[in-house]
């Protein structure tokens, strides 16, 4: 044991005599390193916040999407077809037995430039029923939400979200104020509650107005985006996907499933997705960063190899003088460990220190996990393990006569 501590001493020493090349042999392996954690924390914090948003719209929801066919008739991308109209809807809330479904909400949305005063914003307008707020679990921060009177009557009514109030009104209270959406002027009658969401689909930069004014009078469409749905429980999830499908195909007159010109996704099928595809995208910038690890290692390897030619009359003067040949490993493998692993602690830092910086700048979520910082130092010890191999056994064969000869 205290062989080994000594050994670690020799080798910290040996490693500070050229200090400008063993620092550019751990920086590969601290931009490796603090690569790797930046990457895997903003994913799962983005995987996360995604999962988070999807969840806050609602317990044992589906949603009805119309699909755009093509001149074959099969069904293409969700949301890309004119499918799904308001009298859908309605035979979905009126011929499914209450025993399956809760709540129907029609909606139609568009991305659309608010402006109030000289203030302006892009934003998705929402058209919607009273009932969105309930399934979607909107609350509010300042006056009521879309009413039924206000559909029937084609109100020129909105409720936004907070940080579009924020762009638009800033500190000011907005209620009974106006915006203009398109060529239409509608006054604010109420402001949501934050949910913190993120992104173009962001539930706190939205403005919802009633669904007859955004289709007759805004955007001058009878179709609608989606159909909301809430199910009873979650033990009726299938079944009420199911029973929606089967209605919707009678409704459209179509005969089989595979002509069927609409989508209905449940929670668990987003999520699904949505981990499938941040999984996939975490893995590929992972493995992107992971390649300057591999370079790193090969500076390692080269320093050593260097290392190993400059202590050639030393190896051999230790050879001669008894040393075996597991100590001449042991010596230029810590050697390389301590590279590796000094880099891998900087790059540890180094890591979380951008991936912090990046989600504080850019309002990302990132996740620090413990398997990922564990993961940096066990790889970058690995890394040393296996790059520094090769040249602490190149040294360890060196024969001693014609190493003492070595110039």
């Amino acid at each position: 044991m205290q062989d080994l501590f000594e050994t670690i001493i020799e080798g910290f020493q040996t490693l500070t005599l050229n200090k400008m090349r063993t620092g550019l042999a751990i920086l590969g392996i601290v931009i490796g390193i603090g690569s790797v954690i930046t990457l895997i924390s903003l994913g799962q914090g983005s995987t996360q916040s995604i999962e988070n948003q999807i969840q806050s719209l609602g317990s044992n929801l589906l949603t009805v999407s119309p699909s755009r066919q093509n001149d074959r008739g099969i069904s293409g991308q969700s949301g890309g077809g004119t499918s799904l109209t308001l009298s859908d809807a309605k035979a979905i809330e009126s011929k499914l037995p209450n025993t399956l479904i809760s709540k129907v909400s029609p909606e139609f949305s568009s991305r659309s430039q608010v402006v109030a005063g000289r203030n302006n914003t892009n934003v998705s307008v929402i058209g919607v029923y009273p009932a969105y707020a309930e399934i979607r679990k909107i609350s509010m921060s300042k006056g009521v939400f879309i009413g039924n009177r206000d559909v029937s009557a084609m109100a020129k009514v909105a409720v936004i979200g907070p940080t579009t109030a924020t762009d638009l009104f800033g500190e000011i209270n907005p209620i009974g104020k106006t915006i203009k959406v398109g060529n239409q002027t509608l006054k604010v009658i109420g402001v949501t509650v934050s949910k913190g969401g993120t992104g173009f689909n962001n539930p706190d930069d939205m403005v919802y107005v009633p669904l007859s004014t955004a289709q007759k009078q805004i955007f001058g469409r009878d179709n609608l985006s989606s159909i909301a749905v809430e199910a009873k429980s979650k033990e009726v999830m299938t079944q009420t996907q199911d029973e929606i499908g089967y209605l919707l195909l009678k409704e459209h007159k179509l005969n089989t499933p595979s002509e069927a010109d609409f989508t209905i996704m449940s929670q668990s099928d987003l999520l699904n997705t949505v981990s499938q595809v941040t999984g996939t995208l975490t893995a590929l910038l992972g493995g992107i960063a992971a390649i300057s690890l591999l370079v790193g290692g090969i500076g390692i390897m080269n320093i050593m190899l260097v290392t190993v030619t400059e202590r050639t009359r030393e190896i051999g003067l230790r050879k001669a003088l008894g040393a075996k040949k597991k100590t001449i490993i042991t010596q230029f493998l810590i050697e390389s460990i301590l590279l590796t692993f000094t880099g891998g602690i900087f790059g540890m830092i180094f890591g979380i220190t951008t991936s912090l910086l990046i989600s504080k700048i850019m309002n990302i979520a990132s996740i620090i996990s413990l398997s990922s910082i564990l993961l940096a130092i066990g790889v970058s010890s690995l890394i040393g393990i296996v790059f520094g191999l090769y040249p602490a056994r190149k040294a360890a064969n060196l024969q001693p006569i014609e190493a003492l000869r070595y110039e």
